[in-house]
């Protein structure tokens, strides 16, 4: 007989549990509802038609990662104070396909302290040989007094407060010099 009693106790509870919860009693209906608005995934702003691509890139903008620009100085005489070539990521520049001349500043591909760095000129994106006495020493360039057929490159004399532009022109046939200035 004891061990009936615990079973009748269980049995007991079981059948009180079980006649609390009425038809309207259910897990589901205790639950509180959401009432805010269903959380939607961030919609953007354009949509693309499948098989569209992004709008091509302009190529009258200044691009100093053309393919251009390493092949023209992969073809330059190595530096000649280092004998190292040249490092083909430009330092600064202006090329442009559409330009009918533009240039870039590149320096030798050396870990020196201050390697030497020169000007590499292009017209219409195609290199330009040296066609002009000297590209070298040229650190920058002075994008306020260059136009679409000027480069004005900067050159640093290593001098303090010695520094000076030299105007580059094409001239419909080749590379001229057309001015040369020292602040």
């Amino acid at each position: 007989m004891s061990a009936a009693k615990p079973l009748a106790v269980v049995g007991g509870l079981a059948a009180v549990l079980l006649a609390g919860c009425g038809s309207g009693d259910s897990t589901v209906a205790k639950t509180p509802q959401n009432t805010s608005p269903p959380a939607t995934a961030e919609e953007p702003t354009a949509t693309a038609t499948p098989g569209s691509s992004p709008a091509p890139a302009d190529p009258c903008a200044v691009n100093l990662a053309a393919p251009a620009i390493a092949k023209a100085v992969s073809e330059l005489p190595r530096d000649p104070r280092s004998g190292q070539p040249w490092n083909p990521e430009p330092l600064t520049g202006n090329y442009s396909e559409c330009a009918e001349l533009s240039a870039v500043i590149v320096k030798a591909n050396t870990n020196a302290e201050n390697p030497s760095k020169r000007a590499v000129l292009f017209h219409l994106g195609q290199f330009v040989p040296q066609t002009v006495p000297d590209t070298y020493g040229f650190s920058g360039i002075d994008l306020a007094h260059s136009t679409a057929d000027t480069v004005a490159l900067q050159n640093a004399s290593g001098i303090e407060g010695l520094t000076g532009v030299v105007k580059f022109r094409w001239n419909g046939t080749g590379v001229e010099i057309i001015g040369n200035t020292t602040r």
